[in-house]
Formats: C-alpha cells, sequence, structure tokens
C-alpha cells in the first residue's frame, strides 16, 4: 500500500551508569522535534550526564544546526556566516533549551559535516562539552548557484563561509576533537560459540565518551 513514511531522526536511550545517549542523524525539518521530545523523556530520568551522537551527520538546514545547539547553549554566538568583504551575520542561541546545564560528551568523526560542525563546534568553543572521536569533514561554505545564459549550465559560487564563534573556519579544516579516539575494529567472541549473536562489536569511540562522563 501506498504510504507517507516519516523515518525518525534522533535514536536514545538510557545507558548504564545514568548517562543518557541522544544519536541525530540528519539535520532535516523534523530533527528539532523529535531532539526535543528525546530530551524531554531522557532529562525527567535525572541522568548524570548526555552523550549526543553526531557520528556520519552529514548536515541539513542551517536554521535547524542554530535550532539544535541551542537546546545545549543557554545563550551567546552560535556561529559566524562571513562574506567576502568581511561582514558576518550573527547567529546566536535561542532561549528554552532542555540540557543547557548536564555534562555534556559529543561524539564526532569524518562523517560529521555542515550542520553537525556547527553544533559542534559552538559546543566546543563555549566549553560547553567536550568532542571525543576524530577530525570532522570540514565543510562551512555558503553557495549560490548562478545559471549560465544558455541556462543549460551555470556555476556554483561560493559567496561565504562559517566560523565558530571563537572565530575558527570549519571549512576544509574541519574540528579536532577534545579527545582523539579512533574507531576500533575490535570483536569480542567466545572461542567455544561460533554462533554470529555471540559477536560483540565495542564502540571505542562511544566507551571513550562515557568514561569521560564518569570522570566529571
Amino acid at each position: 500500500m501506498r504510504a507517507k513514511i516519516s523515518v525518525p531522526v534522533v535514536d536514545y536511550q538510557m545507558l548504564e551508569n545514568e548517562i543518557a545517549y541522544v544519536a541525530l542523524t540528519t539535520f532535516n525539518d523534523q530533527a528539532t522535534e523529535q531532539l526535543r521530545d528525546a530530551l524531554d523523556e531522557l532529562m525527567a530520568q535525572n541522568p548524570k550526564g548526555l552523550i549526543l551522537d553526531l557520528r556520519n551527520n552529514g548536515g541539513g538546514y542551517l536554521s535547524t544546526a542554530i535550532e539544535v545547539a541551542s537546546e545545549f547553549i543557554p545563550d551567546g554566538v552560535i556561529m559566524y556566516e562571513e562574506y567576502g568583504d568581511g561582514t558576518r551575520e550573527v547567529y546566536n542561541a535561542k532561549r528554552g533549551g532542555r540540557a543547557t546545564e548536564i555534562p555534556l560528551v559529543v561524539l564526532v568523526n569524518e562523517g560529521t559535516a555542515s550542520a553537525s560542525e556547527i553544533v559542534a563546534g559552538a559546543i566546543q568553543d563555549h566549553g560547553r562539552g567536550k568532542l571525543v572521536g576524530t577530525l570532522t569533514y570540514g565543510k562551512g561554505s555558503v553557495q549560490n548557484w548562478i545559471p549560465l545564459s544558455t541556462e543549460d549550465s551555470g556555476v556554483r559560487i561560493t559567496i561565504a563561509r562559517w566560523l565558530t564563534p571563537n572565530g575558527k573556519q570549519i571549512n576544509n579544516v574541519g574540528l579536532t576533537p577534545d579527545v582523539v579516539v579512533e574507531m576500533s575494529d575490535n570483536y569480542v567472541q567466545t572461542p567455544s560459540d561460533t554462533d554470529i549473536e555471540s559477536i560483540e562489536w565495542h564502540d571505542t569511540q562511544l566507551e571513550a565518551a562515557i568514561q569521560l562522563l564518569l570522570e566529571q
């Protein structure tokens, strides 16, 4: 049957040691609402810390990035959009965030790009939380499509670039995590059991984030 299918973009759960976990897969028009619903449910359980997973999140809407960042940052600059003449447009945090005080760790990797880097960069620059993982992708530019006279082709021109609150460029640079942790291919299997279900994959980056929160 034909049907309109809404795919969730937020995955969340309570982990052991009273740590909340939220993974955001993209910054579409549903992301903010789904994230807020997840935070409402998780924060009601009084977690001791929160992990925001932005690994392999290729980005999305700029407006959604500002809204998502505002859930974790109470006030101040989220990012700058800098134009070729040196002028800047400032994007500030919106009030009313649900997780602005809880200890926070953000997971990032080489697939963390664009809007994800805006959020992660703002959290890092404000000292709101630590980044754990590997160097991010480095996509932080604004481009315009200009059709040529034939209208069969065109030119894409970069007109601005994104900067973090501390003025760091994202494009072609990326964000360096506070704690660099490579993803391990570590699998554990009991020698006496060859069943595929006995194989356990260790997410070394997630484990490092949990340990960082426990130390705090």
